[in-house]
């Protein structure tokens, strides 16, 4: 197993469950996140090599998305795990590589006529039309998600992505009603269902930034217990629908203090409903400055966040944008501190 060739805290590595014919997957409790940074061959040699670091300190969740640097953050992924595998640095079953789709998504580069490219690429294909996107960024038609799904997999040099999320599917609720909304999802998970069945994908879940964060009355909210009727319709009692993403910080802690769900009629956060459901949670925007010590361990601002959120009880993993080796350096020394649940949250 993964977690063995590492000298680790307790609670570093966790189990996130999965109906896949490997069963579960074991997990750090620190991710790599590749969402910021320039659309440049440096950006992308830094991503490369940050991963390659990260895989060797013991840090085995990859977080992507399709639009990240214009597919260039997968691209750079794939590259590396391609790489770490065939250096024995990890095997691939050791890694669990997480992407996105539902946001536009260029090729390496912005065309200097969007529209004019998306009719060309989306639109006359018949893969989605017009009134499917929404606010000029977002579908999640089903033979949009399909296509973004197989370029991620070709980005990633991947027959399986072991997580794949509906990303900020709440960017709908701007322009459709709430019935149209869950009719569109539930289109969406029955497409992913089909790909986890054909191997395509382990789990699914959705990434979302407001949605899980404001009031049940905020037009831009979204139910986890709704969603995951719609996972239940869409696969029945064995849907793979199985982990979701919020932000999750010091500065923004909805998720674990504020009662943003209802399941069965009861007032809950999202972290409560979450277990509840049975869903696992990945936490982004880990990262905000402070300083603290554990012991005679004093701890950067960056570890300090970090271990603020791993240590959240009914957190699963993490994640953190890590484009620099020496970033990847400094918060992998977390994993030789306990990451059990801390009375620092109660």
């Amino acid at each position: 197993m993964f977690l063995v060739l590492f000298s680790s805290g307790a609670g570093n590595y966790r189990s996130l469950p999965a109906q896949t014919s490997t069963g579960d997957l074991t997990v750090s409790s620190l991710g790599l996140g590749t969402y910021l940074g320039p659309e440049t061959d440096v950006a992308d040699e830094e991503y490369k090599n940050a991963v390659l670091r990260a895989l060797a300190l013991g840090i085995n969740v990859l977080d992507s998305a399709i639009n990240y640097r214009n597919m260039r953050s997968e691209r750079a992924i794939g590259l590396a795990l391609a790489e770490a595998v065939s250096r024995g640095v990890v095997k691939r079953n050791q890694v669990v590589v997480c992407t996105k789709g539902g946001f536009l998504s260029f090729d390496t580069i912005r065309p200097p006529n969007p529209r004019g490219w998306i009719e060309e690429n989306y639109v006359r294909p018949g893969i989605f039309a017009w009134e499917d996107f929404v606010a000029g960024c977002h579908c999640m038609k089903p033979e949009y998600i399909k296509n973004q799904l197989d370029k991620s997999r070709a980005n990633l040099g991947l027959e399986t992505i072991d997580v794949y999320y509906i990303h900020n599917p709440e960017t709908q609720l701007g322009e459709v009603s709430r019935e149209e909304f869950y009719k569109r999802i539930k289109a969406a998970f029955t497409v992913l269902e089909e790909a986890c069945n054909e191997g395509k994908v382990g789990i699914y879940g959705i990434a979302t930034w407001n949605g899980f964060r404001v009031p049940p009355e905020s037009k831009g909210h979204l139910s986890l217990e709704e969603l995951v009727r719609a996972a239940y319709e869409a696969g029945g009692e064995r849907h793979h629908f199985k982990i979701l993403q919020l932000p999750y910080n010091m500065a923004l802690q909805e998720a674990a203090n504020s009662q943003t769900q209802l399941v069965q009629g009861i007032k809950m956060t999202l972290l409560q409903a979450a277990k509840e459901l049975g869903i696992s949670v990945a936490t982004s925007a880990s990262l905000m400055q402070a300083k603290f010590s554990q012991g005679d361990k004093a701890l950067t601002g960056a570890q300090c966040a970090l271990q603020f959120v791993r240590t959240t009880p009914n957190v699963l993993v993490a994640l953190a944008g890590m484009r620099r080796v020496e970033h990847v350096e400094e918060n992998a020394k977390l994993i030789e501190l306990s990451a059990e649940p801390s009375t620092l949250h109660n």
